[in-house]
């Protein structure tokens, strides 16, 4: 049997401790006797998955680790409900636990607390750490800074720098900006359904970034959208009118695109309802028109067609078979009964 020290990093920062150091405070305390060392580094103490520390507990359960090492408690987990198993399954193996630096002995039931209150504040401190990143995230937000995912369609990302802080901003691509100007030019014609344009986008073989077709659904995703529209005063009352929470002046409203942001408030689905929703003006330049846009996006909330997914609960093939040539999705339909079909042929000779 052996000791098991093992260390852990989430992210590396000039304040924290690194993996090194920590083998390093962690060696002294096993006084010569064998070890072996588990690291993970670039994984948070929120959750146990990660692969060298399930490595060490697989080894515990066979038998091999008679204690574990960890510089500070916060190494193992930030977690109360997790470490609480882990000194079930600690004890269950007779393996002892020694934190280098509060120098916890599990035996006694006056550590036992002790260990327990310690793992209450550094629950504490992720969940702090977690409300600061938010905060942070929020404030940027607000300035127009990128908040990072995946650039939409019709962009392409070049770095920049806002109010002294680098970051990043869309720039317009030529060729996929001319598909969404197309995109929303064909739809703010209410004779063109999602279908109609789903059709056009196969004939002309007009394909995603990743080189895949369009469907209705990621059309109806791109069409409401606010980072294409040139914004001017009309956009800024519709937003209005909509219930969001328009960050920036009235004056600002113009040309540039739009970001949404879901706020600090709980919203709703996607971009379906602006109800709450922070609308930022963007530091990039729009290009769709304000009209075509608006049309749009007008014609998207009275559509009950964007608000489905396409999946029906009829059968598992629903929305996962598409027609090769359209686009569009097979969906299961119910048959009525002989029963119903002679008593609507009755009721209808009632009539």
């Amino acid at each position: 049997m052996y000791d098991a020290i093992y260390a852990r990093q989430s992210v590396d920062k000039k304040d924290s401790i690194s993996i090194e150091s920590q083998i390093s405070f962690c060696e002294h305390e096993t006084h010569g006797n064998e070890f072996r060392v588990y690291s993970d580094k670039g994984y948070s103490g929120k959750n146990l998955d990660r692969p060298d520390f399930e490595r060490l507990i697989e080894e515990m359960k066979q038998g091999l680790i008679k204690r574990v090492i960890v510089y500070k408690l916060d190494r193992i987990s930030r977690s109360i409900l997790d470490f609480a198993s882990l000194i079930v399954l600690f004890e269950k193996h007779e393996v002892e636990f020694v934190s280098v630096t509060e120098k916890f002995d599990t035996s006694t039931p006056v550590g036992r607390a002790m260990l327990n209150i310690c793992i209450v504040f550094a629950q504490l401190e992720r969940e702090t750490i977690q409300q600061r990143v938010f905060d942070t995230y929020h404030s940027r937000s607000k300035k127009g800074f990128c908040m990072g995912g995946r650039t939409p369609y019709g962009f392409r990302r070049e770095k920049t720098t806002i109010d002294g802080i680098k970051t990043s901003k869309y720039v317009i691509d030529e060729e996929e900006s001319a598909h969404v100007k197309l995109l929303f030019s064909m739809y703010a014609d209410p004779s063109n359904s999602l279908f109609d344009i789903v059709r056009y986008l196969v004939a002309n073989n007009i394909k995603k970034t990743n080189g895949t077709n369009w469907s209705t659904a990621t059309i109806s995703m791109l069409l409401r959208n606010p980072v294409y529209v040139k914004a001017d005063l009309a956009v800024y009352e519709f937003f209005k009118s909509q219930g969001a929470n328009i960050i920036n002046d009235v004056s600002a409203f113009n040309g540039r695109g739009c970001y949404l942001y879901t706020g600090t408030q709980p919203t709703t689905r996607g971009q379906r309802d602006l109800n709450n929703k922070e609308i930022v003006v963007a530091p990039h330049e729009g290009f769709v028109s304000s009209e075509d846009w608006l049309a749009c996006r007008i014609r998207c909330l009275n559509n009950r067609q964007l608000t489905k997914t396409g999946k029906g609960k009829n059968s598992w093939l629903t929305g996962k078979m598409k027609c090769g040539n359209c686009g569009y999705a097979v969906t299961v339909r119910k048959r009525k009964s002989r029963r119903q079909r002679k008593r609507e042929q009755i009721w209808a000779m009632w009539q």
